[in-house]
């Protein structure tokens, strides 16, 4: 069956009536709301996002909120989904927003990918999200329904043009939830369920995946240095604002060397300051 946009769309849209996820975040009504819920899930999976997102926005609903909000409260809000230098260059881009755009989400792609911690991905994403662009911003998931029915490559370079000649015009975002929610139950990395997909009849792959080589067990997630950071600024936060707090010689499965590592990492990265055995966030 030839490959067409609404082809595409409609088998998707029809399988996606009965079979969408109901995610917190996809709540978002704002594009504030939308970026945000971008930021937060460029690293985290998208349910652990939902409850952050919520109490996040609530507390700070606009980029002059969020502009104006000290490092401490930021962090305290943060902690739990990692990889805090996101919740600074999301900060930095709430105040250019505020700056450079009089306090709007720009809809523009080139625009949103000059704003602070936003890339190519999280631009287009926004840019389909919030204000209906068209296009088809290219993760892990997108890529792989979008290579495996069409053929294309995943890693060559015409793949974003032809996803994006895929995405329903006047249904962006409707699109992109359905491609997500897609790759996440049916297409999915290692054992698609080829049989109940509803691009079956257009994919040019039809059950024929390769093999996965068996990838070695991660480790487990608190014994990571990415735990122990994101434990150690927890910590810290919920000090009172200014105080130096004793570093801890142990958290968790991590013991003093460690955890005076972490401490200078963070740092060196401008979430805290370190004197003496002793820390305390940055105002």
């Amino acid at each position: 069956m030839p490959i067409t946009r609404r082809g595409f769309a409609s088998r998707l849209f029809a399988w996606h009536a009965q079979a969408e996820r109901r995610l917190v975040i996809r709540e978002a009504a704002t594009p504030w709301e939308v970026l945000v819920a971008e930021v937060m899930s460029q690293q985290t999976g998208i349910e652990r996002v939902g409850p952050y997102w919520r109490s996040f926005v609530d507390r700070w609903p606009s980029p002059t909120a969020l502009a104006a909000a000290g490092t401490r409260d930021l962090l305290a809000a943060w902690a739990g989904l990692g990889y805090n230098r996101r919740a600074l260059a999301l900060r930095a881009a709430a105040a250019s927003i505020v700056e450079d755009h009089a306090g709007r989400v720009p809809a523009a792609i080139q625009q949103l990918g000059l704003l602070p911690g936003i890339g190519p991905y999280t631009a287009r994403a926004i840019a389909a999200t919030a204000f209906g662009v068209p296009v088809a911003p290219l993760d892990v998931n997108v890529i792989r329904v979008v290579s495996r029915v069409t053929g294309q490559a995943p890693g060559s370079a015409g793949l974003q043009g032809v996803a994006d000649d895929l995405v329903a015009r006047r249904h962006a975002r409707r699109w992109l939830n359905a491609v997500m929610d897609l790759a996440a139950s049916v297409c999915t990395k290692t054992s698609p369920s080829c049989t109940r997909c509803p691009l079956w009849q257009m994919c040019t792959v039809r059950g024929d995946i390769p093999i996965a080589v068996r990838a070695r067990a991660p480790t487990p997630f608190p014994q990571t240095r990415r735990w122990l950071r994101g434990r150690l600024i927890a910590s810290l936060a919920e000090a009172p604002e200014g105080a130096w707090q004793p570093l801890p010689v142990r958290l968790g499965e991590h013991e003093r060397d460690a955890i005076a590592a972490a401490a200078l990492s963070l740092e060196r990265e401008g979430f805290i300051e370190v004197h003496e055995g002793h820390a305390r966030v940055r105002p």
